[in-house]
């Protein structure tokens, strides 16, 4: 139960970015999404979660001493280079999920990660 609540919880981040970010896109995502553009965040949430599982702790352990000298803020860039990859392996599977370029994947990532904790925490404190 726990890995689908955290492919919805990607999910809602994704969607939030795509709402805010300009850069951004998800088909149609100004609106209120269809079934078809859930499946698609659905999908592109697994797609993020398994990018950030498998290859965000390879780059972080890589560019550690770069974080170090920049007081961990380059913990950004690498969040951004996920995201960036994740719309780049969703482009090859023909998902709807385009990030236009590094500031707006810094902005995305920024903003999936603030959306993200502010729902586990609502989500970790109801399940106690």
């Amino acid at each position: 139960m726990g890995l689908v609540l955290r492919l919805i919880v990607n999910a809602v981040a994704l969607l939030a970015a795509a709402w805010i970010v300009p850069g951004i896109e998800l088909s149609t995502a100004r609106g209120q999404p269809t079934a078809n553009e859930w499946l698609t965040l659905l999908l592109v949430a697994l797609i993020f979660g398994l990018v950030n599982a498998i290859i965000r702790p390879v780059v972080v352990f890589l560019t550690f001493p770069i974080t170090v000298l920049t007081l961990g803020l380059f913990i950004f860039v690498i969040n951004a280079l996920m995201l960036i990859l994740t719309s780049w392996i969703a482009a090859g599977m023909a998902l709807g999920f385009r990030v236009n370029g590094f500031v707006p994947a810094l902005l995305g990532a920024l903003i999936i990660s603030v959306v993200s904790f502010i729902m586990n925490r609502i989500l970790v404190d109801r399940a106690h």
